[in-house]
């Protein structure tokens, strides 16, 4: 399939997020500052909408050296995407499960051409 313009870069919040369908594929389409991500709408744990769900920074806890908790931190450099029908986190920009590297949201190909963005979706087989 050719590339596909899903927008105005411009018309992207930063951080934020547009999900399309096109010819029956949903795809969310993120920015991250400068730079856009985009995968297939499906949640590899049951196939929910991943990508529509909240973006939030990722939280972590603070563990300090006497192993007591300070409690949550939020990174300043990974934002995630949480999937609403179970709360499975991916990475924005990787698309990977924080804890598991093997769960993974899958990659569509997207870039910025003339202030347009736009995603390469592959045909279905």
């Amino acid at each position: 399939m050719p590339d596909v313009i899903v927008g105005k870069a411009s018309d992207f919040k930063d951080p934020g997020r547009k999900v399309v369908d096109i010819s029956g594929t949903e795809i969310g389409v993120f920015r991250l500052g400068d730079d856009f991500f985009a995968y297939h709408n499906i949640c590899p744990h049951l196939d929910g909408p991943a990508c529509q769900g909240k973006i939030l920074p990722c939280a972590t806890e603070d563990v300090q050296a006497d192993r007591t908790s300070a409690g949550r931190v939020y990174s300043k450099t990974q934002t995630n995407v949480i999937c609403p029908w179970h709360g499975f986190e991916f990475d924005i920009r990787t698309g990977r499960h924080p804890t598991d590297a093997s769960v993974r949201l899958r990659p569509v190909p997207v870039k910025v051409l003339n202030g347009d963005v736009l995603v390469s979706v592959p045909n279905r087989s």
